[in-house]
């Protein structure tokens, strides 16, 4: 029998975790539904004037955008905690570092890449200058990412409680105030005219930091929710 090499096994196992959370086309909807209406009805209710939209599109996306990506975390790994999987996954042999990863990565791929690429349009909807898009396309693309590993930890310490999702939003919601600030900090300077350079960069080493070392917290996490 050939043995799979490490990465071989990594995309076996994303394309395994995509395909799945495919068949659950609401719950991937939800999300890109919520980001959609609910930045809708902020013109409605701040008014309509452009300057005003203007100032706050920055703040109202990256509030709205965070908010969906905790919608979605909850059923994380709550499905497979339900059928039994979660079990198997801890007693495999592939490395539970490799499957959290790929499921954290799953999570990101099918909810904050559609967030990140659906904020353009929803941005110039807010009357957010043009000068302020590519910013908001980056900021967004590693902050979620960063969401995503942080709601994952959350998400696997609540995974075996019954009505875990208050718990987990109490957990990780101070966790996401740094990538909000950095975030919602690139846009408004990008709008303004300014280097937005310094927040990028430190979300991007955001990104990079959880992606090498938030899969242990999350296997961990796992652990312990299962040893109770």
């Amino acid at each position: 029998m050939k043995t799979l090499g490490p990465i071989e096994l990594a995309l076996r196992l994303l394309r395994r975790e995509l395909t799945v959370s495919l068949r659950r086309r609401t719950e991937l909807a939800n999300p890109l539904f919520f980001f959609l209406i609910v930045c809708t009805l902020f013109p409605l209710g701040l008014g309509p004037s452009p300057q005003i939209l203007a100032e706050l599109a920055p703040g109202i996306l990256w509030i709205v955008a965070l908010l969906s990506v905790l919608m979605a975390s909850d059923a994380l790994f709550k499905g497979d905690f339900d059928d039994g999987t979660l079990e198997q996954i801890l007693l495999s042999p592939v490395p539970l570092y490799t499957t959290v990863l790929m499921k954290t990565l799953a999570h990101w791929l099918l909810t904050g890449v559609p967030l990140t690429l659906l904020s353009p349009l929803l941005a110039l909807m807010l009357q957010m200058p043009s000068e302020g898009l590519g910013a908001l396309l980056l900021s967004l693309g590693c902050g979620s990412l960063v969401l995503s590993f942080i709601a994952a930890i959350g998400a696997a310490l609540t995974v075996g409680l019954k009505r875990g999702g208050v718990l987990l939003s109490l957990l990780v919601l101070p966790l996401f105030v740094p990538v909000l600030i950095f975030g919602s900090a690139a846009v408004q300077r990008a709008v303004a005219g300014m280097d937005a350079s310094s927040p990028l960069a430190l979300l991007a080493a955001l990104a990079l930091f959880f992606l090498a070392l938030a899969p242990f917290a999350i296997g961990g996490a796992l652990r312990v929710s299962l040893d109770q």
